[in-house]
């Protein structure tokens, strides 16, 4: 039996599910923050893995995804998305010659942070005879991958520029370090000075004659930042969607649309509940689940099968059987680890979404 149309008690937990009220009110309240600042959106799905909601995404306004891998992408292409940005370096002949019959499919674009690979890609895109679009990446104090801001950016523009079958679309950076600051100021400032390195290296190509057409950043966590910042040209905020414990640590406008349906299995003391949902299902990496509906948590705690929630005070009445939700911890952790997402709708199941990009490793 299909499970669209069951009430959502009766689906079998543990579950992966999302209120479609609250996640087309955020898409629609992000697409509307974007458009305000006169910029472009384009999502990164690394975690939400579903061709289903990237189209949601589209339909509001999105240009196009962005991915974290080649894998992510051909998911993305194979679901009818055509404007996809690579978000990281693709390295290695067999990933080259993916990536180029995908260039046939759809405008991919890559990020590169040296000349490494520019020379074989070149070559096996032009004996394909397609393009394939390259954005820089920068370090603005990520201390991760990415060319330093100035003139190296030029310097590998140029290099780019130079190659045949390689189109040189713009520069990207994510200022994300600048979550870690202490208070919101403070953030705002980091973001700002970390976006203002992106935009001057674009500035400073185009000083040098080549042109810039793409200036992309910003995050959910810097979503009122990034995108009024001069220069800007787009935005890849994407778990905003979802929202969840971490996001909302980061102060981030939009409500909890995710969740994990648990069932309590075990009351092994009255200050203990004990869930079918542990770390497989719904892992504590960056923070713990948030439970819905229990009061006096005074801790939640994940082994690989068990959830535990721990009470400040003894409750009696919760019993062995008993179901209920918890805003995830962090969708990109989350998401990746279930096969379907069950989309509701007043309690009940509206859709049932394959995660397509779960996997995609490669």
């Amino acid at each position: 039996m299909s499970e669209v149309g069951l009430c959502l008690i009766d689906v079998d937990t543990p579950f992966l599910w999302v209120d479609l009220d609250s996640l087309e009110r955020n898409i629609a309240l992000i697409a509307a923050h974007v458009q305000k600042a006169g910029v472009q959106w384009r999502p990164h799905i690394k975690g939400i893995k579903t061709p289903a909601i990237a189209h949601k995404l589209i339909k509001a306004g999105a240009i196009g995804v962005t991915c974290a891998k080649l894998g992510e992408a051909e998911v993305m292409v194979a679901a009818g998305i055509t404007d996809i940005l690579i978000a990281n370096q693709i390295v290695g002949r067999t990933k080259y010659r993916r990536l180029v019959n995908l260039c046939r499919q759809a405008d991919v674009k890559i990020a590169v942070d040296s000349t490494a690979t520019l020379a074989e890609l070149s070559q096996i895109a032009g004996a394909k005879g397609v393009e394939v679009g390259v954005i820089i990446e920068l370090d603005t104090g990520m201390n991760r991958a990415g060319v330093q801001p100035g003139d190296a950016v030029v310097a590998l523009a140029q290099a780019v520029v130079n190659h045949p079958g390689l189109r040189f679309d713009g520069v990207m950076s994510w200022e994300g370090h600048s979550l870690a600051e202490d208070g919101d100021e403070a953030r705002r400032q980091a973001a700002k000075a970390a976006v203002a390195q992106l935009v001057e290296s674009a500035d400073l190509c185009r000083r040098a004659g080549i042109p810039v057409r793409i200036v992309s950043c910003g995050g959910s966590g810097t979503l009122d930042v990034t995108p009024f910042q001069p220069g800007v040209t787009e935005v890849q905020a994407g778990g905003a969607i979802f929202n969840d414990v971490t996001y909302a640590k980061w102060n981030v406008s939009t409500e909890p649309a995710l969740f994990v349906r648990s069932a309590v299995t075990s009351r092994p003391a009255p200050e203990r509940i004990i869930f079918d949902a542990g770390w497989k299902t719904s892992p504590s990496w960056m923070n713990p689940p948030r439970p819905l509906g229990i009061e006096h948590v005074s801790a939640v705690r994940t082994s690989a099968e068990h959830g535990y929630v721990i009470l400040s005070q003894p409750n009696y009445e919760i019993k062995v059987g008993d179901g209920f939700d918890f805003v995830v911890g962090y969708g990109d952790n989350t998401v990746f680890l279930h096969d379907v997402i069950y989309g509701v709708r007043a309690g009940v199941v509206e859709s049932v979404w394959r995660v397509e990009g779960r996997g995609r490793l490669r």
